[in-house]
């Protein structure tokens, strides 16, 4: 997927993974009791900060906490920008 958009010095646009809709045993979530994901998939990196070049590419699948990150819509797809610093690891 290519987004026409560029984050600046070490923050990453991500696209969030989907919120389950069963859980392991096959009770179905409604929509009010999901809970928001806290992985997904790096679409564009920043070019990092002077000292610190990025260490994220495009094409990552992330792990990042809770009430990290903006919420912005390009399009009609809703992504994550946020710093590098808030993401956790990469699978």
């Amino acid at each position: 997927m290519s987004v026409k958009f560029k984050p600046l010095a070490d923050r990453v646009l991500v696209e969030p993974a989907p919120a389950e809709q069963k859980t392991a045993s096959g009770i179905i979530i409604p929509d009010t009791a999901k809970e928001k994901p806290l992985k997904g998939k790096v679409v564009a990196v920043g070019t990092g900060k002077k000292d610190e070049p990025m260490t994220l590419s495009v094409g990552d699948e992330v792990l990042y906490g809770q009430y990290s990150g903006t919420e912005i819509k390009i399009g009609t797809n809703t992504y994550l920008i946020m710093r590098e610093s808030d993401i956790y690891g990469v699978f």
